[in-house]
């Protein structure tokens, strides 16, 4: 396929079919998307592959919390896990809400699914003193995981970011016996999805790109 083809159809695939992803194909994918750049060219990612159907049952199984609290929140009217605006739920209406399947069911069913881990003592986090969230060490491991779903869908597989996981991030880490200075990215479950889809839902370049200032004028390719 064409790149700019794949950029413009490349979707959050969950659903699978029965079909496997070689280790030969999964490690081609691998071999390409490790050219993606990252702080310092610190390489600072590492792939668990996880191919153990109770190992990946379990993953799912820890998910299950804080996809309870993204689905109440969605029926809610809330945007969830957001950092501005507080919940207004009881734990008790969490608790009783049922959480959507197609939050944790890729995780069990996929093929295959990776777990990307991030060195913190490797990446610069340029914004940690900073009265807000931090941002900037995702910047040295997700172009790597782009790559990899960008590189899935040229050869026909598809996949997704999965992070309702760093919610439970201690007990993944558990799980997998990954070390204390090391973080989980995100979960990548991959496969050959059901439907291909080709025509995705994005906003427009001018609905969202400006001249010089935050409130400037819409971006066009003519003035």
């Amino acid at each position: 396929m064409d790149l700019f083809d794949v950029m413009r159809t490349t979707f959050a695939a969950r659903e699978y079919t029965d079909d496997p992803l070689p280790d030969e194909v999964l490690y081609d994918l691998i071999e390409h998307a490790r050219f993606a750049p990252s702080g310092g060219n610190r390489q600072a990612g590492r792939i668990i592959v996880v191919r153990d159907q109770a190992t990946k049952h379990a993953l799912a199984d820890l998910t299950i919390p804080p996809a309870r609290q993204y689905t109440a929140q969605v029926m809610a009217g809330e945007t969830p896990f957001n950092v501005i605006t507080p919940t207004a739920l009881s734990p008790e209406q969490i608790a009783a809400t049922e959480p959507v399947p197609a939050l944790t069911e890729h995780i069990r069913r996929s093929p295959v699914l990776l777990v990307v881990c991030a060195d913190l003592g490797a990446l610069a986090a340029m914004d940690k003193d900073l009265d807000r969230i931090g941002m900037a060490i995702g910047a040295s491991i997700y172009p790597l995981v782009w790559n990899i779903l960008l590189g899935a869908r040229a050869r026909g597989y598809g996949g997704t970011f999965t992070t309702l996981s760093l919610v439970v991030e201690d007990q993944v880490k558990a799980l997998l016996e990954i070390p204390e200075q090391w973080a989980v990215a995100t979960l990548v479950p991959l496969g050959k999805p059901v439907k291909q889809l080709t025509k995705l839902k994005r906003k427009s370049v001018e609905e969202f790109v400006v001249r010089e200032r935050f409130d400037g004028e819409v971006f066009t390719p003519a003035r």
